[in-house]
């Protein structure tokens, strides 16, 4: 999402290395600027909200942790359920410190460049629909998923639902109120645009039957956030 400038990784390695607490910041046009205190990417089992310990607990056989960040789920699906997991990350500096904290295999890839490998379960957290980017790429999304999964594979994804930001009636003809543009800035370094979409779990189960798999909701949470179990239908 921050081609060439891996603002993401710049921020974990300096926390990492120097215990540098200097925030990440996003920006949107809908939106005031938002912080995303890096520590919080090296957070522990304890620390996570629940939807992710939820997430972390429905594990099962060999795991994709998509955009793995620092590592902190998949370092916890290693070290405490014994499972074998490949985590992945486009950041380089993201990658270099999850392989320092004690990751097995962390590799910098992304995610719909993979094939020729098969999961038993894809785990995508921290508003995981985001990188489908809009609801016009959820298609190529299922197909690629499908092609990338076991026969009963599962996709474990959370998302929100963001109707509650919005106090007027939303048309069909409008943009999804789930799709947005954001940017991220750390110290100097400032990303370019890119797309990040939220998913009501409605339309997720729309989407999911559509493209021949079940959607069930596992868990909600507090915010209009939700725990969703992706599997192909047979």
């Amino acid at each position: 999402m921050d081609k060439n400038k891996d603002i993401f990784g710049t921020a974990i390695k300096a926390f990492y290395n120097k215990n540098d607490t200097t925030e990440i910041i996003v920006h949107s046009p809908d939106f005031d600027d938002d912080i995303i205190p890096v520590e919080y990417l090296f957070r522990d089992f304890t620390e996570m909200p629940p939807i992710e310990q939820k997430a972390l607990d429905e594990c099962k056989g060999e795991v994709l942790d998509v955009g793995c960040g620092a590592g902190s789920h998949s370092l916890y699906l290693q070290q405490h359920r014994n499972l074998k997991v490949k985590a992945i990350d486009t950041s380089e500096g993201a990658v270099e410190i999850a392989r320092l904290r004690g990751l097995q295999n962390v590799q910098q890839e992304d995610f719909f460049k993979l094939k020729d490998e098969r999961f038993d379960t894809i785990l995508m957290l921290m508003n995981g629909s985001g990188i489908i980017g809009e609801l016009e790429n959820l298609q190529n999304f299922f197909e690629h998923s499908r092609s990338i999964l076991t026969e009963n594979g599962q996709i474990l994804m959370d998302s929100s639902d963001l109707i509650y930001l919005f106090d007027e009636d939303i048309s069909e003809t409008d943009q999804y109120y789930g799709e947005f543009e954001f940017s991220i800035s750390y110290k100097n370094l400032q990303s370019d645009n890119f797309k990040w979409l939220y998913i009501d779990p409605e339309l997720l189960k729309k989407y999911a039957k559509e493209n021949g798999f079940e959607c069930d909701i596992l868990q909600t949470g507090d915010n209009y956030d939700y725990l969703a179990a992706l599997k192909l239908k047979h």
